[in-house]
Parts: structure tokens; C-alpha cells; sequence
């Protein structure tokens, strides 16, 4: 299963120059800054604009030289920025809408189901209206569900949303990406929920993929052709090990070593992630027996590259298996003699768990 997608774009002031193989299963991140090309490409992938290409999913084509399938007759759910919800509808007739979309025969997502994903039962009888904005966008991503689409895209979703709406709603694209057997194809320029939802990540820049491949190995690249400033950093895999009942801490185990967090009521044996940021990363060539960091971790530098300011470097440092980045002045590099190879001491200031 995949999406192979190509296409060719100029209007003059833009243009789009992709070549991409993506994953047909769980979450891809078409991520970048304004004016990248990231809602652009999902709209060529959805047949909502045009241009010269080929574009094949899950081994159906829907375009190449000689053919072009419409949007009404490709096998695909589209939730926009806005929820985009018919007014004059209830949620249940929102709903029904989406389904009616597929004959009954095809239908491969029941009502029943979405509503239990996205916690959307009691909201049945009201109008958009009377949603909140985090609701309305819970109907519009059932409604797209409801079609049983053979690759759901999502464009910037959260991005109408305010903070509570926004922490509201990533719980229930979790379970969208744990539960679901549809690939997304999701716009971002937002790295926490990049780093929340992604498990494949394309990296837009004025209209060309700079970086593709797996989250967490493309996070730890020190080449990543869009500079992230303060959210440069990476996200490891990890399953709750043990308890700390008495400080409410729990332990998240990855390929090199145990994290410390914040217990969030996670059982144990469950897989999460674990965010670390370059900026709460430092390093030691010793170990430090008297401070405050908890999270100290043995590994050795694996590459050193400049970052955006000239006093700045990034320091990639392997523990075991996994990568972790750390933000240095170039004096404290210089200090600590800093090349690749060098063993260290890894301090991590603060993890973020998501769950």
C-alpha cells in the first residue's frame, strides 16, 4: 500500500516541483511554513486543482497523462481549516450526508463506530451552531470518515481552533491514527502536533519536498533544510515501565535507556512518545551527582553542526539506539572538546510524555 504522487506546477510567482512515494498507512505530515505548497499539494491530491503530474493510490490511478478521475468520483475524506458543517443540518444529518456519499454495500466505517472514536453521540440533535468550534470539527472529521475513504486529508484542521479546543480535539486524532485502517495525509505548520500525530513527515519549502522520511529519524537530522529555532528536537518511542507512586513519576523506557516524566495515569507496558527539545538538553563529560536534572543518560556524539545563529551549534548525541539533540554555544563545545565519537553525559531538563 502507498501514494505515489507527482506533480508539476507554475503559476509565475509559485511553483511546485514534487516527486513523493508515501506510506499507505498511518500519518503523514505534509509540514513547512506559509506559502511552502503543503494545502496546494493536498488539493492536487484531492483533484480540487489541477496540474501536470500522476498520482496513484493504494494501486488506483487517479491521474497520469491521458486521465484525470474528478473529485466526486475519487475514494477520499477532505476536512478544511474551517468545519465547513451545512448550517441548516443537525449533526446526525451532517453525518448522514457523508454516509449517503457510499452505497451501502461499500461502506467500510459505520456510524456507530465514529461516534464512539470521536465522542460526538451526545451532539446528534444540534446545529452547527450551537457547537463549540472544537465539536463542529469532530462532526466534519466524522463526516469525511463517512465516506469510507481510501485515504482521509486533513488541512491544518486545528489550526481555527484555540488552545483548549485545540488539546481538546489531538485525543481524538490519536485514536484516529491508532484505530483506523485509512493512511492521512496531514497539513501542518505546527511541530507539537507534527510531533504528536506524524509517523512520516514531508518537509515543504517554496513548493519542493527538502526532507522526506520517517518522524523520528527526520527530526534528528542536523541538515534539515527548515531551520525549527526552538522546537528543533526529536521524538522517541517508549512504553511506561516503572512507578514512582510517591514522587507521581513514571518511567519511559526507549531503545537507549529510562525517562523520567510526570505520571499522566499511563499504564504500565503502555506505548507513547516521548518529545524532547534541544534547548533542554545539555551535556557533561562526567557524571553530575549534585543537580536537580534526573534524566542523566550515557552516549556519544554522533555529529556536530552549525545552528541558526553563529554562536549556536547542534550537538546529535546516540544513547544506545535513539538519537537525541542538543542546542550548545560553540564555546561550551569547544570547551568540552567536542568532536564525533566523544563519549558524554546527556542532562535533559524536561520530557514531554504523549500518550
Amino acid at each position: 500500500m502507498s501514494i505515489r504522487a507527482r506533480f508539476q506546477l507554475d503559476r509565475g510567482e509559485f511553483r511546485l516541483d514534487v516527486d513523493l512515494d508515501l506510506p499507505g498507512r498511518g500519518v503523514t505530515a505534509l509540514f513547512g511554513p506559509s506559502g511552502s505548497g503543503k494545502t496546494t499539494l493536498l488539493r492536487l491530491i484531492a483533484g480540487l486543482e489541477r496540474a501536470p503530474g500522476y498520482l496513484e493510490v493504494n494501486g488506483e490511478v487517479w491521474q497520469d497523462e491521458t486521465h484525470f478521475l474528478p473529485t466526486h468520483r475519487r475514494s477520499l475524506g477532505y476536512v478544511f481549516q474551517e468545519a465547513s458543517l451545512f448550517p441548516h443540518l443537525s449533526a446526525q444529518r451532517n453525518l448522514e450526508y457523508g454516509m449517503k456519499r457510499v452505497p451501502a454495500a461499500q461502506r467500510r466505517v459505520d456510524l456507530d463506530r465514529v461516534l464512539d472514536l470521536l465522542g460526538i453521540g451526545h451532539l446528534l440533535e444540534r446545529k452547527p451552531d450551537r457547537l463549540s468550534g472544537g465539536e463542529r470539527q469532530r462532526v466534519a472529521i466524522g463526516r469525511a470518515l463517512l465516506t469510507s475513504p481510501r485515504v482521509l486529508l486533513m488541512d491544518e484542521p486545528l489550526s481555527a481552533l484555540d488552545l483548549a479546543r485545540k488539546q481538546e480535539i489531538l485525543p481524538y486524532l490519536e485514536r484516529l491514527h491508532d484505530e483506523l485502517d485509512i493512511p492521512i495525509l496531514y497539513v501542518s505548520h505546527a511541530p507539537d502536533e507534527v510531533a504528536r500525530l506524524a509517523d512520516h513527515i514531508v518537509a515543504l519549502d517554496n513548493g519542493r519536498a527538502v526532507a522526506e522520511g520517517p518522524l523520528a529519524a527526520t527530526l534528528a537530522r542536523l541538515d534539515l533544510p527548515i531551520r525549527l529555532g526552538e522546537d528543533v528536537g526529536v521524538v522517541l518511542d517508549a512504553v511506561i515501565g516503572e512507578h514512582d507512586e510517591a514522587w507521581h513519576l513514571v518511567r519511559a523506557d526507549f531503545a537507549g535507556g529510562g525517562l523520567w516524566v510526570r505520571d499522566n495515569g499511563l499504564p504500565s507496558g503502555h506505548h507513547v512518545r516521548v518529545r524532547i527539545l534541544a534547548r533542554d538538553v545539555s551535556l557533561s563529560l562526567s557524571h553530575q551527582e549534585d543537580t536537580s536534572i534526573q534524566n542523566l543518560l550515557q552516549g556519544c556524539v554522533s555529529q556536530i553542526a552549525d545552528d541558526n545563529h553563529p554562536a549556536l551549534v547542534l550537538v546529535r548525541v546516540h544513547v544506545g539506539e535513539a538519537p537525541i539533540v542538543a542546542r550548545l554555544t560553540k564555546r561550551s563545545a569547544s570547551t568540552l572538546g567536542l568532536v564525533p565519537g566523544k563519549a558524554v553525559w546527556v542532562q535533559i531538563k524536561a520530557v514531554a510524555l504523549i500518550g
